[in-house]
């Protein structure tokens, strides 16, 4: 398997793991044992893929958050408000396209 490929599973798997992890910490029904077994299961996902280097910001904070999940004892409302800063990193990367891009210049140079 080539780098690219074991980039896009490893990348594939943390992003699968940090969605579980926050679906259980936020049901109303939160429980640690639940959040316990949740994290059990996501090893067992990420133990199937080789780690690889990650180089975006986004990557890079995907993994810090799944290790905080997995092996800090962090409050739940202080994981749910690093969940939602990912979500937050993973929206700005996203492409925004400029409607009347041509007016805008119009208006500059006019």
């Amino acid at each position: 398997m080539n780098d690219k490929a074991k980039r896009v599973k490893y990348l594939r798997a943390l992003e699968k793991a940090a969605n579980r992890f926050a679906l259980a910490l936020k049901k109303e029904d939160f429980s640690d044992g639940i959040f316990a077994s949740s994290i059990e299961q996501n090893l067992k996902l990420l133990n199937k893929c080789e780690p690889v280097y990650l180089d975006s910001t986004y990557s890079k904070e995907l993994e810090n958050f799944v290790n905080l999940c997995c092996f800090s004892q962090l409050d739940r409302f202080e994981l749910i408000s690093k969940f939602n800063t990912l979500e937050k990193i993973k929206k700005q990367n996203q492409y925004k396209k400029i409607k009347h891009k041509n007016q805008l210049y119009d208006n500059l140079f006019s």
